[in-house]
């Protein structure tokens, strides 16, 4: 079974003379494992992509298939427990509640979908991402490599069947940003995931099974 099925996908903003076609005829199967890396510039449509992959954006048309199950068939509940139990999720700006520690960041996520392990699989994604000292740290208090690896964390702890990395390195520096790099993919590794990672450096897509580059809404080489 393919973890992402895309048929045909459009995805369309605005009305009548602001009106713009973000998304113009996605076609993408993404199998179950794979490393698949979205290269292309700015303003392409990549992570516009990525949100109606994780079905945090509805597309205007085509069909969309979503760790087999018809993203049209499931209402906004339905796409948030999906996404809490088999997607993690690493965006650019680490989106980490600031008055939770680091601990928290990662464990009330899971504690909120009902695991009854989420503290002791937190701690442990934490140590393995090299965190097992800053368990108590909060966002303030970590640089800006840490917080991603928190980020990391808390995207690998559900072990997910699809993890998906949007310019993960993109507020990073070079050392750090290459460290992070290894790290996504040594985790996604670790829980059997697949994963997909938009990006627009050529170095860190050349890292994954296949590349797939995109410009102007349309992919090549899918």
């Amino acid at each position: 079974m393919d973890l992402i099925h895309l048929d045909d996908i459009r995805l369309t903003l605005g009305k009548g003379a602001a009106r713009t076609e973000i998304l113009r005829g996605i076609d993408l199967k993404v199998a179950a494992g794979e490393t698949l890396a979205i290269l292309g510039p700015s303003g392409s449509g990549k992570s516009s992509l990525m949100a109606v992959m994780s079905g945090l954006e509805q597309a205007t048309d085509g069909k969309a298939e979503l760790l087999g199950k018809k993203m049209a068939d499931l209402d906004e509940d339905a796409l948030a427990r999906l996404r809490g139990r088999d997607i993690g999720i690493v965006l650019q700006n680490f989106q980490l509640l600031p008055t939770m520690t680091a601990l928290e960041n990662v464990s009330v996520p899971m504690e909120l979908a009902g695991d009854k392990e989420a503290r002791k699989k937190a701690i442990d994604e934490l140590q393995r991402v090299g965190l097992g000292a800053r368990l108590d740290h909060y966002p303030s208090q970590l640089s800006g490599g840490e917080q991603q690896r928190v980020a990391i964390a808390r995207a690998t702890a559900p072990r997910p069947r699809l993890l998906l990395a949007d310019e993960p390195t993109g507020n990073l520096d070079g050392a750090t940003g290459a460290a992070i790099i290894d790290l996504i993919f040594s985790r996604a590794a670790a829980a059997g995931a697949g994963l997909i990672v938009i990006t627009h450096d050529p170095a860190l897509a050349e890292r994954a099974d296949r590349v797939i580059h995109m410009r102007d809404g349309v992919l090549a080489d899918a």
